[in-house]
Formats: C-alpha cells, structure tokens, sequence
C-alpha cells in the first residue's frame, strides 16, 4: 500500500527495478558466457526444454482420483487467473507429457503440436498462457538465455534469429562441449548443440576467418554476447501466425523477404546482408510459434512447415536451409481438420502432426469457474447476479454437449451430476469412467461458453436491479431463436429442451433452499439426527433404545423410515442403508475423527426434509400469492427471508423473488394434488 498523497509520478517511479534491468542487459565475450555455463547449463537448454522446464516452475497438484496432475500454469497465475483453463486437466496433462518427450529428444520435437476442438474451447487461451509463460520465465534467473552480435569495424550486427552462442563452438567440438553441460546439468534430459549458424553469422564468421587466417580465438573477439528476454510485442522469440485470405496470402512472412534497399548497397540479392530475416520462423527461433487456424493456411504454407518440424530448417528466397529451435503449436476447428482427413495430398502433414483434442468442460464446476471468472460471484460488489444464475447457465451449457445416457434409469440431469463428481444413488466412480469411454464425441459439439456470456451481458444491461436464473434462461431462449451456430431446427429444439430441464431443476433447488430455511432449527436438526442415529443403532445391533430418563423401548421404526422415505430408501433397502451409515460412522471413529451428519448430503438433506414437514404447517408459503397476509404470517416470511439471505447468499430482491416462485410452485403442487384426489374419488 502506497501514502494517498505520493504524487503519481514518484508513485510509478517507486516501483522501477534498476537491478533487474542490470540482470537482463547482462553482456560479455564468448569466454564469459562459457565459465557462466559451467555454474549453470540451463541457458544451453533447446526450445522444448525450455518451455517444459517454465510449466513445471509452476508446479502442478494432483487430479483428485485422477491418474494425471493438473498443472498450475493453466491456471493463469501471471494474469491473476483471468485466462484460467479450467476443466482440461487431461488434455493438458497429454499436452505437457509430449513437451516432455520432445524434450528428451524422443520423437515429438519434430512434430507439430496441433490442438484441436470446437470453437470457443480454450484453444488460443492454452497458446497465450504458453506465450505469457514463456515472456515471465525468460526474465527470471532459471528462465535466463543468451544470444550474440557482431561487432566488425564499430558497426554492430545481431544474430539475424537469435541464435544460441554454443553454434560458434566449430563443430568437431560440440560434443564434448554438450556433454560437460548435460552432466553438470543433472536434468531428466540431455543438452545438444544442434544446427548451424545463420547465413548472417555465416557470412562474418567466414569473412573474419578470412582476416585473421583462421584463428577462431581473435574472431571470437568480435563477439558479444548478451542476454535475451522473449517478447511477442517486439517479436523475439514468440511468434504468432495467423492465416489470411488467400490473395494475400505470402510464404516471405514466415521466412523473411529481401530488402531492396540492401540489394542496391551490397550489389547482390544473394548477399546475406541483403536479406530481412524478420519472418515468423526467424522471431520464433529459441521459443514457441503459434499458428492460428492453422488449417487454414494456403498449402504453400503447410509444405513450408514439412521442413520446419522435421528437419528444423527453413529456406529462406536465395539461401540455403536454415536452421530453427522451436515449438510449433498449431489449433484448428472440427470442419478444417475434417478437410485435412479427407486430402490425401495433406498425408505427410497428417504424418508430422500430434493432435491433442481440447473439447468443451463437461463439468458443471468448471464452466462455473469460467463465467465467475469473468462476472465474479453472485452479490460481489458491483455485480447483479442472483445465487444460482452462473450455475444454471454452466448446467444448460453442458447438457447441450452431453450425449443421452444409454442406461434405461439414469437421466441427462443426473449424468451431468455424476462428471460433476457428485453422488447419484445407484451408480458408482467406476461406471462414470465407463459412460465417459462409452462417449468418445462428447465435449466436441454443443454450445460455446462465448454464446452462455453473451446472454449474461445481454441481461446484465437491464434495467432489472438483479437478474436471476429465469431471465438468464429466458434470454438463453432468445439467443437461440437468432443464432447462426444453431440454425439447425432439430438441434434448435434439442437445446430448448434442455433449457427446459434445467428450469425444473433450479425449481427444485429454490423450493428445497426454501424448505431448508423454514427448517433452519441447527438445534431441531441436531436433535433429529441423534434421535434417528439412536434408533439406528439400536436395529442393527438388535438392541433396545435407551431413552433419556432410563427406560429402554425398541427401535422407532416409524421415525426412521419417514426420514428415509425423504431421500427414496425403498423397503426392501432399508437395512442396507442402515447398516452402510453405522459402518462410514465406525470407520470416522477409527480414523480419530468425529461424525457430523452434514458431511453426509443424504443424510443431511433427509433431515431437513423431515423438519420441513414436521413445521411447515405452521407457515402456509402459499399466502405469499394472496392479498391479504396477516401480520404473524409476515412475521414468519420474514424470517424465512432473513434466513435465505444469511444462509444461500441473497439480496433482499432476489429473496423476494424467489418466495414468490416457490409459493406458486406450492400452490401449483396443491391444486395439482386436490385434481388427483377429485380424479381418484370419480
């Protein structure tokens, strides 16, 4: 925290880092650079060593249940989570493993990584969060790396991509150079100097040696070496491609062009000075290329890219091949790829390529996590958003990308539950994995996160004072009727309907959220517990109940059952249930802990249900809809308000609203049942 009266310009000022700036303007001869090696190799590390070893500085945290860590890096936490990826531990952990094989030389570094996906599925967002990482580390001492220039006659002239000083080192020295450095290095990798110098450096090593007669020690005397930072604003080291259309379309752009100019100074448009070694593989050298869209791409280009993954050379118009250090990360939508299948012209690119899928979150958490990224929690301030609204946008999301369960008893609704990680009755951990692998598509089709923000935005620009769930729903329906990635009138239909579960679903979240607070007795529901826990054991030790003054009496059969029958334990599967609860309760105590009953969502939710209909004649909700309430009944709503305030995070608006919602779902349910009963009577 800074003094509120520290001038704005003292302020920034305060903040410059004069000894970083030292660090990273850090220059010195070949010989320098060689003894700084030797205390610490990493800066001789190749492009995919580099950017493995950036991703695991930010460490990594293991997958709940999962056979694959989620890492850090994706998590966005040089933008403060802005871009976090959330939902794709997996492919990112595939992504990571084959940096981790191109790293060791095993086959993948020449290869061009291509992530692929529906739109809208974080494609570019991995590629910036690379990119970002890349531009941090390089600035750290870990992350620190070095490239050269010439000074001939007072001119300076920089290595025209950057190169890597170590490629001044002739040849028939290499090795042993690289293997001195791969031991002290102790990495899980080994060190090599591969390539050659650029037709730049080419050129002045070749004229020095001409000048001094060989003797490499006084050409190495023109060297300066100095410290290199990746920037993609300044085009060092970061590339970024993308395609445009194909009139325009020009191969120079990724390999540099000549300077006319140049031409007419030195006489030759074959001199190397001559030539502007400024395209996308030259800035990237050392570090990562993106290609957007790469599909895309006029096939000149695609062959461009043949040699650039495989042999790690570019030809440049004029020159011979040159060589290149760096990861290429291409992404692509579903129709370009489904192009790229169908091309037999396209099968050594297909050959060169590494696909990694990245499709749409199917956790409902983790399409959460996405929007409140970006409109922050429900009653934060500034925000306008009612509990609930984010969660039932994210739910409808990914039932749009969810195929139909082919078992008879489970529902869509519940197959979103259970990838969410949560418990449905009947099904275990091992069957999700099994309806998972059974579904190899899902999550490449559906609806965009983009498309669920838009709808937000739209209704975050009413003048409503807060929006809730069924104008976030309402204006999903609309969006639909108007949007071109949904001009299929089936596929139209089928999002409808699911716009549809999800309403009834967020009907039964209020109405139980409702039922909660007019239970809302921490002291009733304590007691219940221990009265049903009681009885409980009591049956399954076949013992009798020991009341409180004494007396003893046999289980309280009726008791347990109306608590069980508010969670659907059928007859047959009561002693089941019982004898599963006493046996979790056993192991708690064992492992030196103490069983609370909320721990347990069944069991808790069974309770509450029970103390609502134990009181809930004591408050008819469905006064609410009438015009006259008496002042008792106020009294009781108004609690019941405060309530769902304190407890699930409303404002006063949305309390409002949603007790005028479960009031008509109430009397709905009454006038419904009074039919039935008018019906059966007939």
């Amino acid at each position: 925290m800074t003094d509120e009266s520290t001038p704005l310009f003292d302020l920034v000022r305060n903040f410059q880092d004069e000894a970083q700036h030292a660090r990273l303007s850090w220059t010195g001869s070949l010989d320098e650079y060689l003894r700084l090696l030797e205390r610490d190799p990493r800066s001789a590390r190749n492009a995919w060593q580099r950017l493995l070893d950036m991703i695991e500085s930010h460490g990594s945290e293991a997958a709940a249940g999962k056979s694959y860590v989620a890492w850090n890096l994706f998590k966005d936490p040089l933008g403060g989570g802005r871009d976090a990826v959330e939902g794709l531990e997996k492919p990112l952990a595939e992504l990571v493993n084959m940096i981790r094989a191109g790293a060791r030389h095993l086959g993948p570094e020449r290869r061009i990584m291509l992530l692929h996906g529906p739109v809208g599925s974080a494609k570019s967002t991995i590629a910036r969060l690379l990119k970002r990482g890349l531009e941090a580390y390089t600035q750290t001492d870990e992350g620190a790396l070095y490239t050269f220039s010439w000074n001939v006659d007072g001119e300076v002239i920089p290595s025209a991509t950057h190169q890597d000083p170590l490629l001044l080192i002739p040849v028939a020295q290499r090795a042993e150079v690289a293997q001195r450095l791969s031991q002290s290095l102790g990495a899980e990798y080994e060190l090599r100097i591969e390539g050659e110098l650029d037709p730049v450096s080419r050129f002045w090593l070749q004229k020095l040696m001409d000048r001094y007669e060989g003797d490499w020690v006084k050409v190495m005397g023109h060297v300066e070496v100095q410290r290199l930072v990746f920037s993609e604003a300044d085009r060092i080291g970061i590339g970024t491609f993308q395609p445009k259309d194909e009139k325009n379309q020009d191969s120079t752009e990724l390999t540099g062009d000549l300077n006319y100019r140049k031409i007419a100074e030195y006489g030759s448009d074959s001199d190397p000075r001559a030539f502007n070694f400024d395209g996308e593989f030259c800035v990237a050298n050392r570090g990562l290329l993106e290609f957007v869209e790469v599909l895309k791409l006029d096939v000149a280009f695609l062959y461009d890219l043949l040699g650039a993954t495989q042999e790690h050379l570019i030809k440049p118009k004029k020159f011979a091949q040159t060589s290149i250090d760096e990861v290429i990360l291409g992404h692509t939508n579903e129709p370009e790829y489904l192009r790229l299948l169908s091309n037999e012209l396209m099968e050594a690119f297909r050959d060169r390529t590494i696909k990694i899928d990245i499709p749409y979150n199917l956790e409902v958490s983790a399409e959460l996590a996405i929007h409140r990224s970006r409109y922050g929690q429900p009653g934060a301030p500034g925000r306008r958003l009612a509990p609930h609204t984010l969660e039932m946008a994210s739910l409808w999301a990914v039932l749009t990308r969810l195929e139909e369960p082919a078992l008879p008893n489970l529902t869509l609704l519940q197959k979103a539950h259970l990838y969410d990680g949560q418990e449905i009755q009947g099904f275990t951990s091992e069957q999700v994995g099994e309806l998972r692998a059974a579904c190899e598509r899902e999550g490449m089709e559906g609806i965009s996160p983009r498309f669920v923000q838009d709808r937000i935005a739209a209704c975050l620009v009413s003048e409503k004072p807060v929006v809730g769930p069924r104008e976030i729903l309402a204006a999903i329906e609309d969006g639909l009727q108007h949007n071109s990635m949904v001009a299929n009138q089936d596929l139209r239909r089928k999002y409808l309907e699911r716009v549809a579960q999800v309403r009834e679903e967020y009907q039964e979240i209020i109405k139980h959220e409702v039922q909660v607070a007019i239970a809302a007795d921490q002291e009733a529901l304590d007691r219940l517990c221990s009265k049903y826990l009681d009885n409980v054991r009591a049956h399954t030790t076949r013992e009798k109940v020991i009341g409180a003054d004494g007396t003893s009496h046999a289980p309280d059969e009726r008791l347990m059952r109306s608590i069980e029958d508010m969670i659907d334990v059928p007859e047959a599967r009561k002693d089941d249930f019982r004898h599963e609860l006493m046996n979790y309760i056993a192991v708690v105590h064992l492992e030196g802990r103490t069983f609370d009953y909320r721990e347990n969502r069944r069991l808790t939710r069974a309770l509450e249900l029970k103390l609502f209909e134990d009181h809930k004649d004591s408050i008819q909700l469905t006064s609410l809809v009438s015009n006259v309430v008496d002042p008792d009944t106020q009294q009781k709503i108004g609690l019941i308000r405060e309530r769902l305030m304190r407890r699930f995070g409303y404002d006063e608006y949305s309390a409002e609203a949603v007790l005028n919602e479960v009031a008509n779902l109430f009397a709905h349910d009454i006038e419904g049942s009074s039919e039935d009963e008018v019906e059966q009577a007939a």
